[in-house]
């Protein structure tokens, strides 16, 4: 004697909502410590590279070669404010150079 049949048809709920398999959690993205220097100081580079050339496209690529020249050395968190004059040290000899 049989009861009538079920929504489900015959399959046990706990079967059909749960998959055997474990889900992922998403990985976070570590960001590098190189990562970090850009994200806080590109805007303030950038900025300063616009003023010097007054072309957008130009400011762009003094920014990108004065964080390529950062990236090759080696720096310490610690001493931001020769990081910052090493960046902007950087774009002012990219601007000369692009100048001549």
């Amino acid at each position: 004697m049989q009861g009538p049949p079920t929504p489900s048809g015959g399959i046990l709920r706990a079967q059909s909502q749960r998959p055997n398999q474990k889900r992922k959690l998403p990985t976070k993205t570590k960001y590098t410590r190189f990562d970090t220097l850009v994200s806080r100081y590109y805007p303030a580079v950038y900025s300063f590279a616009s003023r010097l050339t007054d072309d957008p496209r130009e400011a762009v690529l003094l920014t990108h070669d004065a964080f390529s020249t950062i990236r090759n050395q080696r720096w310490r968190r610690c001493n931001e404010v020769m990081l910052a004059t090493i960046l902007l040290n950087a774009v002012i000899v990219a601007g000369l150079k692009a100048a001549c």
